[in-house]
């Protein structure tokens, strides 16, 4: 399973937003530097309002959403990069993880204490950005030493690593992420391996109070976050309040519907931040719908239907023979897959079709 690293300087809501999450109490929330050291890992499903539609037209009582790993990973200070505030054993922990959630605080509190004394959110997340940067060209110089004699005696891999090394050197002595240099495609594919933390994709959760929530798109904060993570990163950014996401915890759904509707707002800002991490992670979802279970599962984007199939099980892949496929909407516009077949909505298709997001699948197969 893929994981998500939450990560931010100390103090703007890592923790909280975490147990919001995965709808528990794991991880300490305490207003000082460090209350969290270890990682705290949980799973989480992801929302997906497709499964109460199929559920219905399957007529089952079991629905099985998709998951994906959360990691709360203690906050990041300046100096992280040569060891401050346990940074060195903090930065491991986010080169394990698959994707990079940043929470940036977007909210003024006397109470609150900010490490660095004031709320400056492009500030922050420069701060993080500069010590995994530096982190990165300290691995990079390294890989380059390491690398140097098998390359000068022509070995064709080594070279190939130096090559993609020596564009990222400059690149990140520059101040820039690993994700923004340009590389070609075989590039990019040879760097993954070197496992660098400004390589993974980025989201941006903007922390605003609970008064903000239905405000937050002119937030002057959230705007600035919003504006720099498109221009500098090429990425998203989202809005959470880790408070409300907290206190909704001990609600029952209904209860929490009328919360969120007093705070006008109609959906839970951590629903939408998992799904956008999801899709950051480059995941997709197909679904599997019976009387015995509507079930989501987890492909990659452009998995093939063998593929897909081995997600269910490896004899699904190894004696793929069709793939029964309907497009979510055309099922639902149809009501059946038996009135889908008859409209000529449902297709047979091979061991080269790229499954959907949102395609209801069955698979032939024989071992």
């Amino acid at each position: 399973m893929l994981k998500a690293g939450i990560v931010g300087l100390p103090n703007v809501g890592k923790s909280t937003l975490f147990n919001a999450v995965t709808r528990t109490r794991k991880a300490q929330a305490a207003n000082y530097p460090f209350c969290t050291i270890d990682p705290n890992v949980g799973i989480v499903t992801v929302p997906d309002e497709r499964l109460a539609v199929l559920q219905k037209i399957a007529k089952t009582g079991v629905v099985i959403p998709a998951a994906i790993e959360f990691v709360d990973i203690a906050g990041l200070v300046k100096g992280a990069s040569a060891g401050e505030g346990l940074g060195n054993k903090f930065l491991s922990h986010i080169r394990e993880v698959d994707a990079i959630v940043q929470v940036v605080r977007c909210f003024e509190d006397a109470d609150i204490h900010h490490v660095s004394g004031s709320v400056d959110p492009v500030r922050d997340i420069e701060t993080i950005t500069t010590e995994l940067v530096l982190a990165d060209l300290e691995s990079v110089s390294k890989r380059l030493d390491k690398v140097a004699k098998d390359a000068k005696r022509g070995d064709k891999e080594a070279l190939a690593e130096q090559a993609v090394l020596a564009k990222l050197k400059p690149h990140l002595d520059a101040g820039k992420p690993a994700l923004t240099c340009a590389l070609t495609t075989e590039e990019k594919a040879l760097s993954r391996s070197f496992w660098l933390m400004t390589d993974k994709p980025t989201l941006f959760a903007c922390n605003v109070k609970e008064g903000d929530l239905a405000t937050a798109d002119s937030n002057p904060h959230v705007v600035k976050v919003r504006e720099y993570a498109k221009s500098h990163l090429s990425c998203e950014a989202t809005v959470i309040s880790a408070q409300i996401e907290s206190d909704l915890v001990d609600l029952s759904e209904e209860e929490a519907k009328e919360f969120l509707t007093a705070l006008g707002v109609t959906e839970s800002g951590v629903g939408s931040l998992i799904r956008a991490t999801y899709h950051l992670l480059g995941l997709r979802t197909y679904f599997t719908a019976g009387e015995k279970e509507v079930r989501a599962w987890t492909i990659h984007a452009g998995d093939t239907a063998p593929k897909a199939a081995g997600v269910i099980h490896s004899d699904f892949e190894r004696g793929f023979i069709k793939a029964e496929t309907v497009a979510y909407k055309d099922l639902v516009a149809c009501g059946s897959v038996a009135a889908a077949r008859e409209k000529g909505l449902y297709r047979m298709e091979g061991k080269e079709y790229a499954v959907a997001d949102g395609d209801v699948l069955v698979f032939k197969f024989n071992v």
